[in-house]
């Protein structure tokens, strides 16, 4: 079914809205896929906070020109899926861990910072910890240091007997 002209206009500001919004866009080729693959995977990148679309490449096109993701253009063929995402990192994950268990869906490519991903750029992307657990990490870092201060005052008032006596 094709869509007429406002209908168009209406899908192109959509996903121009989106990609203004988002710092990663992620193409991967979906030919194969079944509906309930499909499904699961949409409901996966809803729950990451990924927008995956399926649109046609020409308004694709229309809609990232000019801003940061047309760079991906020349890559727009096929039947593709776009995952768009605010978080740097988290269309690129929701993707590449789909495509680890199921083969027919094929990373194509992808854009983060006005730069052209390849596959491989993707699957690294993909690697990085989300935004959580790297500030679990910083706080570890922080806090190791005065924990191991205190281990360390510990055992010294215990060696001079100035702490409590030890349970026996």
């Amino acid at each position: 079914m094709s869509l007429n002209r406002s209908e168009k206009e209406a899908v192109i500001s959509e996903v121009t809205e989106l990609a203004a919004k988002a710092q990663t866009l992620v193409i991967a080729e979906y030919r194969g896929i079944t509906v309930a693959d499909m499904t699961k995977l949409r409901a996966n990148a809803r729950s990451q906070g990924v927008a995956l679309s399926v649109l046609k490449n020409t308004l694709a096109r229309r809609a990232v020109a000019g801003g940061s993701f047309d760079v991906l253009a020349d890559q727009m063929t096929g039947p593709l899926i776009y995952g768009f995402s605010e978080d740097a990192v988290a269309a690129a994950k929701v993707v590449a861990d789909f495509a680890k268990t199921n083969d027919k869906l094929v990373i194509r490519g992808g854009a983060f910072a006005g730069k052209t991903l390849d596959v491989n750029g993707v699957k690294e992307l993909a690697s990085i910890p989300s935004k959580d657990v790297l500030l679990a990490q910083l706080c570890g870092l922080l806090m190791s240091p005065i924990s191991r201060t205190a281990v360390v005052l510990g055992a010294l008032a215990t060696k001079k007997g100035e702490g409590a006596p030890a349970a026996a």
